[in-house]
């Protein structure tokens, strides 16, 4: 009789060590499901970096393209503010003719062409020495010879009209 509560313990020994099995096997199961899903978050998060690079990659050529076209946009706003001023020059000519002397006519018509000289000027050099390069932006830059032409031209005519201020007749 000794051997039945023996027996009945190794029955329930074997069923505990049965029962432990079945649970360390779901155990590793689990295990393998959560390794997949680390895996998965893994390589998720990988593409998102990459994705995240790319993006900001991204934002600083666009960054770049903005400061190439405000560059432009500030060479313009400089020649048409001597463009304006050459007019300013020439027309002060005619417009102060019989209103005021000779000599303030003169001068005031070489101090706005005088102007209109620097403005071409300072478009050039604020264009071409920009200080820190911004990154390689994706739009083409003014070639800097055009511009150098251009502004040299303008200057040029400004150089004449205010030859023609000291030297041309005024009014009277």
């Amino acid at each position: 009789m000794a051997t039945q509560p023996v027996e009945d313990k190794l029955k329930r020994s074997a069923e505990h060590a049965k029962e432990a099995a079945a649970q360390t096997q779901e155990a590793a199961e689990n295990t393998q499901e959560a390794a997949e899903h680390t895996q998965a978050a893994a390589r998720t998060t990988a593409k998102a970096s990459v994705q995240m690079k790319d993006s900001a990659d991204r934002r600083t050529e666009l960054a770049a393209n903005r400061t190439v076209f405000a560059a432009e946009r500030t060479y313009a706003a400089w020649v048409r503010t001597g463009l304006a001023a050459l007019a300013s020059g020439i027309g002060a000519k005619k417009l102060l003719e019989g209103v005021v002397p000779d000599w303030m006519i003169v001068s005031t018509g070489s101090i706005l062409v005088l102007f209109s000289a620097f403005c071409f000027a300072a478009a050039v050099w604020r264009q071409l020495f920009t200080g820190s390069q911004p990154p390689q932006p994706d739009v083409q830059r003014i070639p800097p010879f055009l511009m150098v032409a251009f502004n040299g031209f303008l200057a040029l005519v400004a150089l004449a009209a205010l030859f023609s201020l000291w030297f041309g007749r005024t009014g009277g």
